[in-house]
């Protein structure tokens, strides 16, 4: 099906200005052109949308939909937490998530079934089960627990030590059709058994499990805060570092040497820091997530100070995701509106090796738009959970959330 998008201002996100008079022809799944709207073929189907305006589909390169609560993680079976993720995932879509990278536990199954239309939402990347050291974050056995190595922990983690241990368990997640291993490469907040400082696993475990993704055409995404943590990470060969909370200068050289991208996750703080009681933290959690709570925007500076590629994610686990949107405001208070839109299209776009194809308007790109009731390059607060101004979502040519009645003028 073609029709066009007429009566609408575009927001170039590479660009950061704003196209005005100008029609989006759309044709299939993808951007056929931006034309003038005088240039259109006789009998073009054309919607009308008055003066509002247009926005890439937003990406989320650090996202959970296959994650159950913080304290039921070994009771709850996957077939609930799929159901789950099916609403979690409508969610995403309808608050103009058009694609986003899973960060442990989705795997090839949710994306199937998206693809199938067995669930509505996104354009997924998943990591399938995180790579883990005993003890590591993605250790979430309690003190008393007995070693277990090797096995899954949760449904969202696989405990796996020594070279052959994480080659395995990568060959494992390439075998089941992953796009990307995520490994944790440091301590976290919500880990019973780790500090953020600490890093974790060992140089060569760190060489063998890139060394694997590189060979399979894949890349790693790496868990870390602590600067030395992301300095060991970088230099084994992973490519885009998740959080890195404690980023200094030299480190982000070495990111930008190595051409390494950064990912901050900074709403799942602020979120947590209001609920984390509440879904079962203790006191020890709440004292991590503090420390990354304070540190998280001064990383943001480093990284844009080196001209490091930055990404937009937010991990939100436990925390409502109705804040998915909200981080983009604070990536604003940092680098203004026009640069933080980029981190969640242009950015995450390059990220996610979909270059050109998605997160902008142009010609030959999957055909993921927002219709919003504001201009988003004068604030990201038009996708606040408060003062949200989106009113439609066309994910690759189909109408996905529909408030102005777009689908019945197409039919007509």
């Amino acid at each position: 099906m073609t029709y066009a998008l007429t009566g609408c201002r575009i927001t170039d996100a590479r660009a950061g200005e704003t196209i005005a008079g100008k029609s989006v022809v759309i044709s299939g799944d993808k951007i056929e052109g931006i034309v003038e709207e005088s240039s259109l073929p006789p009998g073009t189907s054309k919607i009308d949308l008055g003066g509002r305006y247009l926005c890439p589909g937003l990406i989320d390169c650090h996202s959970h939909c296959f994650i159950g609560q913080f304290n039921d993680r070994d009771t709850v079976l996957a077939s609930e937490l799929t159901a789950c993720a099916g609403l979690h995932l409508g969610g995403m879509l309808s608050r103009g998530f058009t694609t986003v990278r899973d960060a442990g536990g989705a795997d090839y199954g949710h994306k199937a079934a998206l693809q199938k239309g067995l669930f509505t939402g996104p354009r997924m990347f998943v990591s399938g089960r995180i790579l883990s050291q005993t003890g590591g974050h993605g250790d979430h056995r309690g003190r008393a627990s007995l070693c277990s190595c090797g096995t899954s922990i949760g449904g969202i983690s696989v405990i796996a030590d020594g070279v052959d241990a994480v080659r395995y368990a990568a060959r494992e997640n390439i075998r089941q059709g992953v796009d990307q291993i995520k490994i944790m490469a440091g301590g976290g907040v919500a880990s019973p058994g780790d500090e953020l400082i600490h890093p974790q696993y060992s140089m060569d475990e760190l060489f063998a499990i890139a060394d694997e993704a590189e060979r399979f055409g894949l890349y790693v995404m790496a868990h870390v805060y602590a600067d030395i943590g992301i300095r060991r990470a970088v230099e084994a060969g992973v490519r885009s570092i998740e959080h890195g909370n404690f980023l200094q200068g030299d480190t982000a050289k070495l990111m930008r040497e190595k051409n390494a991208c950064l990912v901050p996750t900074l709403v799942t703080y602020e979120a947590d820091a209001k609920y984390g009681m509440q879904f079962g933290w203790s006191e020890y959690n709440a004292r991590k997530n503090s420390e990354v709570l304070d540190s998280g925007l001064r990383s943001l500076e480093v990284a844009l100070e080196n001209d490091v590629l930055i990404g937009y994610g937010t991990d939100l686990c436990w925390s409502p995701k109705s804040y998915q949107g909200d981080g983009l405001m604070i990536h604003e208070k940092v680098c203004g509106p026009a640069e933080a839109l980029r981190h969640a299209t242009i950015n995450n776009a390059e990220i996610v090796r979909m270059k050109g194809k998605i997160g902008e308007i142009a010609s030959g790109a999957y055909a993921d738009i927002l219709i919003l009731d504001a201009d988003p390059l004068r604030s990201m607060e038009c996708f606040s959970q408060n003062s949200n101004a989106l009113i439609g979502v066309i994910q690759g040519g189909a109408v996905r959330r529909d408030d102005l009645g777009l689908a019945e003028k197409l039919k007509n």
